[in-house]
């Protein structure tokens, strides 16, 4: 009996260097996703960021609905709004929009707000952003249910609020709570029974953290009467995949020393090991893999096994290769990462053995099948006809009879 499918798909930010034109750098990204779609990509992730110049979107939803006229089958999801940044009833409203425009494919992926410089700006403290998702996290489940919410707090309000449209997906667009290593996110997700989008999953601290923050989200989920389903469970890693690990590593040097230098000295996230060869220590920590299919292979095998399971694979996008060794490490991804875990090629080759098992056989009854119509031929036609090596070819059961 087959398992369940693992799904792939990119976590996309997107980082891009502050030297490029970023009107261009954007739709190098709608083009990303057009390839994903193409490739048989399942999920597109997209980021919300507005400072620090290297993440560019600053809305999300407006880049889905671009992407979803390019795209036939790829889901698009927020990845993620930052809840603390809006009104509730607001972003409720665009989701749904959304979900109606792509017939289902929009997904609702939520957190606080990863870059601190984006709250200072709104006049937020940081230290209340953790706080306002939850209180505006409890509303959104029930706006995006159809459910009519009245809701008075420090920073929003809501009076008798309802979506005008009842929800296209049901009950709900599908959402998810962003986690890195704190339980935040995990009991989040657990109180209200969402899908969970582990963030930095390959960092030491966050594979550290991986089960247990699972098992904070189920402990939740069991004290609100939700459950947890590990198909919506989703891992972040970044991988740039070559046909040769010396090659990956050329190729990554286009970009990566840029990226490095943003995570280490601009945006407040610290995923980037310390060291004087940061390549390396990403590499041998488990952070990245810069290598070949077989590599990526084995890491994510590493993260099932760490996990206990999980729904989907995406990939951190991040630019460290040119334009078009980016593409083809999609598609090594696609052609020879995917199929290992969604079990799609043991029955081609269980047949190919099959029939390599029992190739001396099945190639005696070929000959006989046509050495016999050969013999029907000759003793209705005569031999003129056939070449006799292709008669001794047949084993003989066709060859002419010698005139006496």
């Amino acid at each position: 009996m087959l398992g369940p499918r693992l799904r792939f798909g990119a976590f996309i930010a997107p980082f891009h260097p502050v030297d490029e034109n970023p009107t261009l750098a954007i739709q190098r990204d709608l083009e990303l996703v057009e390839h994903m779609d193409n490739l048989g990509f399942e999920e597109a992730w997209i980021g919300e960021h507005h400072s620090a110049g290297y993440e560019l979107i600053a809305s999300p939803e407006v880049f889905i609905a671009a992407a979803a006229e390019r795209t036939k089958h790829i889901r698009l999801g927020t990845g993620v709004a930052s809840l603390p940044y809006h009104h509730p009833m607001m972003l409720a409203d665009r989701i749904n929009q959304l979900d109606h425009m792509t017939r289902g494919r929009v997904m609702f992926g939520v957190g606080p707000g990863a870059l601190v410089s984006d709250a200072m700006m709104m006049g937020i403290p940081p230290q209340a952003q953790r706080d306002r998702m939850d209180e505006a996290l409890d509303v959104l489940v029930r706006l995006m249910q159809g459910e009519e919410v009245t809701h008075k707090s420090d920073w929003f309000e809501l009076r008798q609020a309802r979506l005008q449209m009842t929800p296209y997906s049901r009950p709900s667009v599908e959402m998810a709570v962003a986690s890195q290593v704190s339980p935040t996110g995990a009991r989040a997700a657990g109180r209200n029974g969402l899908g969970l989008l582990s963030i930095g999953a390959t960092s030491q601290a966050g594979f550290n953290a991986l089960a247990s923050n699972w098992h904070i989200a189920t402990e939740q989920a069991a004290e609100h009467g939700k459950s947890m389903d590990r198909s919506r469970w989703r891992l972040v890693g970044p991988m740039h995949i070559a046909p040769t690990r010396e090659q990956a590593m050329e190729e990554v040097k286009f970009g990566l020393e840029k990226w490095i230098y943003y995570f280490r000295e601009i945006a407040n996230l610290p995923i980037v090991p310390e060291g004087p060869d940061p390549v390396k220590a990403m590499t041998e920590t488990g952070l990245a893999v810069i290598g070949t299919p077989e590599d990526a292979v084995q890491r994510i095998q590493q993260l099932v096994d760490e996990s206990g399971g999980f729904g989907a694979f995406l990939l951190m996008d991040h630019n460290w290769a040119t334009w078009e060794a980016k593409k083809r490490s999609y598609e090594l991804i696609a052609r020879y990462v995917a199929p290992h875990f969604q079990a799609l090629n043991p029955n081609r080759q269980a047949s190919m053995d099959w029939v390599g098992s029992n190739k001396a056989e099945f190639t005696g009854q070929v000959m006989a099948a046509m050495g016999a119509r050969i013999a029907q031929h000759i003793a209705e036609k005569g031999a003129g006809d056939i070449r006799p090596e292709f008669a001794a070819m047949l084993g003989g059961a066709a060859a002419p009879e010698k005139a006496d």
